[in-house]
Parts: C-alpha cells; sequence; structure tokens
C-alpha cells in the first residue's frame, strides 16, 4: 500500500520473455499486485510470469489464448485488479519500475486523477523519423480535441484513480487514446510527470498503418 491505498500493476506482455523477468525483479514493495497478461504469446512469456508468480504472492500471471492487442490485454488486467490506483506500464523495459511512485503518488495525494509518465524528449528523440512523425500528429490531433496541452499524450506509462479508470473497447495501440479522451470527458484531473525512456530499437516495428486508422478512428469516436 501507499499511504493506505492499494496499488495495482498491470503490464501487457507479448513475446516478452527475456525482458519481463527484468521488470517484475524491480517492482517496488509498496505495490500490492501486479497483473501480467500475456497476450497470446509464441515465446516463454506466460512461464516466465508465472515462475515469479510462485515466488511472489502479489503477481498474477493471465494468458490469453490468441494474440488480440494490448488494449485488449490491458482490459483483461483491470478485470482482475483490485487497486485503488492503477497504473499501466510496458513489459519490454522501456519504463522503470522505481519511477511507479512518481505516477501513484499525485493520485494518493489528491493532486491528480490520472497521471502520465511524461517522456524526455531527447530520449523520444532516439526513435525512427517515422514514429518521431506519427507521434507528433497524433498529439497535436489529441490537443486540438482535448483543448489543452497534454506533452506526452501516447505514453503507456500511466496511471488513474479507480474511480477515474474508463471503460476500454479498443483493443489495439489505439487504447493511450481512447483512455485519455474518456478520462477527459469524465473530468480528470490530469497531470504528467517526467519519466525515462529506456530506449531499444530492437522493440520497433509494431506499429504499423492499420494503427494509424485505428488511431483516427478512436480521435472521431471518443
Amino acid at each position: 500500500m501507499l499511504k493506505g491505498k492499494r496499488i495495482s500493476v498491470i503490464i501487457p506482455a507479448y513475446n516478452e520473455e527475456r525482458r519481463l523477468p527484468g521488470v517484475l525483479e524491480k517492482i517496488p514493495d509498496f505495490v500490492d499486485e501486479v497483473i501480467v497478461v500475456d497476450d497470446g504469446s509464441a515465446d516463454g512469456t506466460y512461464d516466465a510470469a508465472r515462475a515469479f508468480a510462485e515466488r511472489d504472492p502479489r503477481i498474477k500471471a493471465i494468458r490469453l489464448e490468441k494474440n488480440c492487442g494490448k488494449g485488449c490485454a490491458m482490459r483483461e488486467g483491470v478485470k482482475n485488479s483490485t487497486g485503488d490506483v492503477v497504473v499501466f506500464m510496458d513489459a519490454d523495459g522501456q519504463h522503470r519500475p522505481e519511477e511507479i511512485i512518481k505516477l501513484a503518488e499525485p493520485i494518493v495525494d489528491g493532486e491528480a486523477d490520472m497521471v502520465i509518465g511524461a517522456r524526455k524528449v531527447e530520449e523520444a528523440g532516439k526513435r525512427p523519423l517515422h514514429r518521431r512523425l506519427s507521434n507528433i500528429i497524433t498529439t497535436r490531433l489529441i490537443r486540438l480535441k482535448l483543448r489543452t496541452y497534454v506533452y506526452d499524450t501516447q505514453s503507456g506509462f500511466r496511471a488513474y484513480s479507480r474511480d477515474f479508470l474508463p471503460g476500454i473497447k479498443s483493443d489495439r495501440y489505439e487504447v493511450e487514446t481512447e483512455m485519455l479522451l474518456k478520462a477527459a470527458k469524465m473530468g480528470a484531473r490530469i497531470k504528467e510527470v517526467a519519466v525515462e525512456l529506456i530506449y531499444d530499437p530492437l522493440r520497433e516495428g509494431r506499429f504499423g498503418i492499420r494503427d494509424v486508422v485505428r488511431f483516427l478512428n478512436a480521435l472521431v469516436k471518443y
């Protein structure tokens, strides 16, 4: 617990057998539960999560029979979570578990209802040009719709108060857009905190043109 509030961490994972253990072993002690949702991986991601679950009662491993997308895995994680504060983070090691406190504390202290871990410019700048351009465009479109400034609208490292945790309909990468727009409509106080992005070029390549179309659909729909 953190100042009397239960903290849940949800980690959607797809083919992250190698990186996932490094994330789980650094989860802070104040976190009450960690829900790893294996999104139909073809490798040993589920076995890696289950091995940690056998040693740490806070960790729960869930396996989806087929790959259905990040949003789908996040939705399953929410169904199995019980925390007053729900934190989402990736399984590939780009987020530092030690920084979960930065996201959870403003909510616990009553300063915010949603906290986004905003990635540093110099780290995000290492990404391929097409990824940087797509992020710039999507971010500006979201700012126009929100009529407010949010620096890093696409960060997957974020936390929500249970009262402002929106239902998830999206199945894939547009989930971040959906949840941000819905939380804003709910009247959530949104705060951003600077976090470190641990960039690995080998992680690139999962975001394609179909995801751009899904983003645009989410932007119009929500």
